[in-house]
């Protein structure tokens, strides 16, 4: 059973921690309950942070020519200067971290949907920009798992979540310890995960991994880590799955009888054809390599990215297992 280390990851507390939404109300999410045994959460809300209590008199985004400024109608008070205060010191004190679950259309954590209106009052709604809280968060720590709750719904989306998430976690862990060698295992442990997602990335970090120009550990550490980063820059595509999958099959074509390879081709296909998701063809490698005692491939992380239990196949309707 593969062991993971423990990601730092700061929630909205409204998210299953506290009764400080707006209306005094609670927001039970599945995907932060899946994670609280594997997870360190700091839960934060911004809007109490910055004074407003619990319930509260709505607060919205507001087109202040141009600007994102943070309004609260019913007092006529301007909290744009208050939130930007208090995101700036919070995120410069909070210390090490592996990623964000931030609450969707929030007009403080919102990262991309919140509606933003043409004035304080009455007004229709002139375009959709981010909470104030949560654009200091995408542009400290967007190479991070940054997602909102509402996406994360979305099956692909959050396997590519959780998948950076723990992978992230590991590397830094062994780059404290700053170890070559538990760079190579590291490396070697998840050379199909990475092909999965970018294989000319996955050749630039072999190549800083072997360290042909004799370079210093720390400067291999953050060469890897900066590769590492834009490695997770975008979802694997579906057609590096079916790549590294037929890879992996060649472990096994020659002790396979003709309709094992029959089927698995068979597999193959429904996969492309989206009819079955990549989990059912990455179970059935799996397998094989438990059936002939590969070792090798059972510690690749393409197997097991992350802890089996968070494995929910629930989604919202707009993508299921189709990298």
């Amino acid at each position: 059973m593969r062991e993971f280390v423990k990601p730092k990851v700061v929630v909205s507390k409204c998210l299953e921690f506290q009764e400080c939404r707006y209306d005094g109300e609670i927001i039970r999410d599945q995907t932060v309950h899946n994670l609280l045994p594997f997870v360190d959460f700091i839960p934060v809300c911004p809007e109490v942070e910055i004074g407003l209590g619990v319930p509260r008199d709505v607060i919205r985004i507001i087109d202040n020519n141009g600007e994102d400024a943070l309004y609260q109608p019913a007092k006529k008070q301007d909290l744009t200067e208050k939130m930007v205060r208090f995101s700036e010191q919070f995120l410069a004190e909070v210390g090490e971290i592996d990623g964000f679950i931030l609450k969707n259309r929030s007009p403080s954590c919102g990262m991309n949907d919140v509606k933003v209106y043409a004035k304080a009052e009455k007004s229709p709604i002139v375009r959709s920009s981010s909470g104030l809280f949560g654009k200091q968060v995408q542009e400290r720590f967007g190479y991070l798992a940054v997602e909102d709750e509402g996406r994360l719904k979305n099956w692909t989306i959050r396997e590519h979540f959780f998948t950076k998430l723990f992978t992230i976690a590991a590397f830094k862990k062994l780059k404290k310890q700053g170890l070559i060698a538990d760079l190579v295992e590291y490396h070697a442990s998840n050379k199909y995960l990475f092909m999965a997602y970018q294989p000319t990335t996955l050749k630039k970090m072999g190549h800083i991994v072997g360290n042909h120009e004799r370079k210093s550990l720390q400067e291999i550490f953050e060469e890897y880590e900066k590769e590492l980063y834009n490695l997770f820059q975008k979802l694997p595509k579906y057609t590096s799955n079916i790549s590294v999958s037929q890879h992996l099959f060649g472990f096994f074509s020659k002790e396979l009888s003709s309709k094992e390879k029959e089927f698995f081709i068979t597999m193959i296909d429904k996969y492309k054809k989206k009819k079955v998701p990549l989990s059912s063809v990455v179970s059935l490698l799996k397998s094989w390599a438990l059936r002939f005692d590969n070792d090798y491939l059972l510690k690749q992380t393409y197997f097991d990215p992350y802890p089996e239990r968070l494995v929910e196949i629930s989604d919202s309707g707009k993508g299921r297992d189709y990298r």
